[in-house]
């Protein structure tokens, strides 16, 4: 495995792909950022807008258009490449379009020598995170999905702003098929330390509103598809967080699509679950304790992954 530098590979340069190189530059966390797609026009411009950014980034980034080649010695490739959500699809709807697509990349890739990590970003997130695993070879914990790690901090955001404490003060995940089978594990969630059971026998008032909460988790994409025709920004954030923990060697807890392989009592499948994520990718699943109603939800979600998973 290829854990020396920090290079990182992009491939597929619509919105969430130029969103996420948008917030590498931002954050400065890699040494060379190289941009693949078909459209090496788009490319050809992006690269010189992001260049022409650089001087007040935190640190220099060498941002440059690349091909498959440029994998080799890559730590970190991230796939954004594929056919983009329509208003009225669902996430599943994409899965044949985008697996055909997947193969041809992936194999790409494979061929330039590459060993580091794939984060895959496409939808379905969980098909094809499996997918990429199976075309690639590598071993399940060098790859891994972004997951649900936009719908928790979406959650998070909602939960800030009802309870009016900072997201990062709140402690709640949704976990499960990113998509309209995802839950919320209520029964381990804590605002700033304590148990939201705690909480709310304080704030009564807000007893009652926590399923508009997941509602609104679950309907925000088409919201934002409705409104503007795509989500980016939220999910390049959450790309970024990932990349920056690999970077990093943080040992952070992130909600990604993870391979399960007896965790949760499910094996063979990636879905969205809290990991350990380190510089060698997925070190631990975290097997956060269900009641029975949420262990219910994962069976419900894994279920629905189940029937689209390529084997």
């Amino acid at each position: 495995m290829n854990i020396s530098g920090n290079k990182v590979v992009l491939v597929g340069n619509g919105a969430v792909g130029s969103s996420y190189a948008f917030s590498m530059m931002n954050q400065g966390l890699c040494d060379e950022f190289v941009i693949i797609d078909l459209n090496k026009d788009k490319v050809t411009g992006d690269v010189m807008d992001l260049n022409h950014g650089v001087l007040y980034a935190p640190s220099p980034t060498k941002i440059k258009a690349g091909d498959y080649s440029d994998c080799h010695d890559a730590a970190i490739v991230v796939l954004c490449a594929g056919a983009a959500q329509k208003p009225g699809e669902t996430r599943l709807d994409l899965v044949n379009k985008n697996l055909a697509i997947f193969k041809s990349i992936v194999d790409e890739i494979m061929a330039s020598g590459f060993d580091g990590i794939f984060i895959v970003a496409t939808n379905p997130v969980d098909i094809l995170t499996y997918a990429t695993m199976k075309f690639s070879g590598l071993p399940t914990h060098q790859v891994m999905g972004s997951g649900t790690i936009l719908d928790t901090a979406r959650f998070r955001y909602l939960l800030s702003e009802r309870f009016n404490v900072a997201p990062a003060s709140i402690h709640a995940n949704i976990i499960g098929e990113h998509g309209d089978s995802e839950l919320a594990v209520w029964s381990t969630a804590n605002i700033a330390g304590m148990s939201l059971k705690d909480y709310l026998e304080k704030h009564p008032e807000h007893d009652g509103e926590l399923e508009t909460i997941v509602d609104d988790v679950k309907e925000a994409a088409y919201r934002i598809i409705k409104a503007k025709g795509a989500t980016f920004y939220g999910v390049a954030m959450g790309l970024m967080r990932i990349t920056k923990a690999i970077l990093n060697n943080e040992e952070a807890v992130l909600t990604v699509s993870a391979y399960l392989d007896g965790e949760y009592g499910y094996k063979d499948i990636y879905i969205g679950v809290p990991a350990i994520i380190n510089r060698h990718g997925i070190r631990q699943v975290i097997e956060s304790r269900l009641n029975d109603e949420e262990k219910e939800q994962l069976d419900q979600s894994v279920a629905t992954l189940v029937q689209y998973m390529p084997r």
